[in-house]
């Protein structure tokens, strides 16, 4: 029996690597086998016994010592309390450890100190010191493992409650925030690239069934990185408004205005909360200029001389940062940029370089987002009759849904304007009465095109 088992755990678990050493201890052999047919059933009481032995005498033995025992002893930590649910609670954080020093070569860094942190948080036997400092750590040695959503919001979060308590300054809020965005935003681009290419073939038909499955984690995992980048807005909240940026930045510009990183973060903060009538944001984008005459400075540009009423002006600089940039998406998030700008005033320039992010990048869903919010502003321009007016919503609605669908972060954001927009638009009743039904409105206004009206 005994030797039956040895042969089934090498057959079972041959591909997570056992140690040559440690399989010569028949014992070890036949628990590791006993406990992973336990775990495969879920019956985690049973796998305890046997994978503790394992897990004392041959750590080294196999993987499953670390990935079945987490299992093990989270189920532990599940059914106990007290004094005997912190010692199972203790046993997961050594065995977190112990991975890393017996597996060294396919246990990564940030996800030990993630799973540490986030153990300890949800059992409350953390502070905001602890999490901050080995978060930080976790996501300057191991930058490019850092994926979790949730310790991304709780290594910014727990950097703000400092904050609040005297401990940090603003200056490193500011700099993890930047880092913890651009983290944010280049996982989500990885996760709709994956959405922009299996899209189209979801709505043919034509997924197979591991696409679907592939699909179905991008979109969840986009989502949740929709969400925690909102909460980290939220957590941010008034301390980057302007009357904090402009004495931080006058405070540190002679310090810092030779380091083209910070002056670009500012000149982008200050940028972004509107901050552009102060003589700071011209000073920063000045030096900017002289350090890196980039793409982003000319938006910059642009938008000065758009203050200043040089319309003609600042369309150059726009459309001369649009012309220098040479990556896809950079030029998607300079058009969406030049669109925002222009939301207030002219719509069809808005939605003129909105159309240009999404040519650009078309899982740009902000842009989409944007032009949404541009029909739905417009109703009362396009139209004649009070139900023309209206029927303007179904196709801000309907920009609205393919936002969320192309960039699936902004799902929720996206099915809330939906909504609203839906409300808006011509009730049944309106249909029924102008006769309406599945015939096509079309709109002579700067919006163009047409939207057919839904059957009753």
């Amino acid at each position: 029996m005994k030797t039956k088992l040895y042969f089934t755990a090498i057959m079972i678990l041959g591909y997570m690597g056992i140690s040559n050493a440690q399989a010569q201890n028949p014992e070890c052999m036949t628990n590791l086998s006993i406990y992973t047919e336990h775990v495969k059933v879920k019956n985690y009481e049973a796998a305890y016994t046997p994978w503790k032995m394992v897990y004392e005498t041959c750590p080294a033995l196999n993987r499953a010592n670390f990935i079945y025992g987490k299992r093990i002893l989270k189920d532990k930590i599940k059914k106990s309390s007290g004094a005997e649910k912190d010692g199972y609670i203790n046993d997961l954080l050594a065995l977190y450890e112990g991975s890393l020093k017996h597996f060294p070569a396919k246990t990564k860094k940030a996800n030990v100190l993630i799973d540490k942190v986030l153990l300890k948080y949800d059992n409350k036997m953390i502070a905001d010191d602890e999490i901050y400092s080995t978060l930080s750590t976790a996501f300057t040695e191991d930058r490019d493992n850092f994926k979790n959503p949730k310790a991304l919001y709780l290594y910014f979060s727990s950097l703000v409650d400092l904050h609040g308590a005297g401990k940090k300054e603003l200056q490193e809020v500011f700099d993890v925030y930047d880092n913890v965005n651009e983290k944010i935003e280049e996982e989500n681009i990885k996760l709709t690239d994956i959405v922009a290419k299996l899209l189209p073939k979801d709505e043919a038909g034509t997924l197979t069934s591991k696409e679907k499955k592939r699909l179905k984690m991008a979109t969840i995992n986009s989502k949740s990185f929709g969400k925690i980048a909102g909460s980290i807005d939220s957590k941010l909240g008034a301390l980057a408004d302007c009357s904090n940026l402009v004495p931080l930045y006058q405070k540190s510009f002679d310090a810092k205005k030779g380091d083209i990183k910070w002056v670009k973060r500012a000149v982008g903060r200050m940028f972004s909360k509107e901050c552009t009538d102060d003589p700071m944001f011209k000073k920063l984008f000045e030096v900017q200029v002289a350090l890196d005459p980039s793409a982003d400075a000319y938006v910059y540009e642009g938008t000065l001389k758009q203050k200043s009423g040089d319309t003609k002006g600042a369309i150059a600089s726009f459309d001369k940062a649009l012309g220098l940039e040479t990556d896809a998406k950079k030029k998607s998030k300079i058009a969406y940029k030049v669109a925002t700008i222009y939301r207030r005033g002219s719509k069809s320039t808005a939605k003129k370089y909105a159309q240009k992010a999404i040519n650009a990048n078309p899982s740009n869903g902000k842009a989409h987002l944007l032009i949404a919010n541009l029909y739905a502003t417009s109703a009362n321009q396009c139209g004649t009759t009070t139900f023309e007016k209206r029927a303007i919503y179904w196709k801000a609605a309907e920009m609205a849904r393919k936002a969320g669908r192309v960039d699936p972060s902004l799902s929720s954001r996206a099915n809330k304007s939906a909504a609203s927009y839906n409300a808006k638009a011509p009730t049944k009743e309106m249909i029924f009465t102008a006769g309406m039904a599945g015939k096509t409105v079309s709109f002579g206004c700067w919006v163009g095109g047409s939207i057919k009206v839904p059957n009753l």
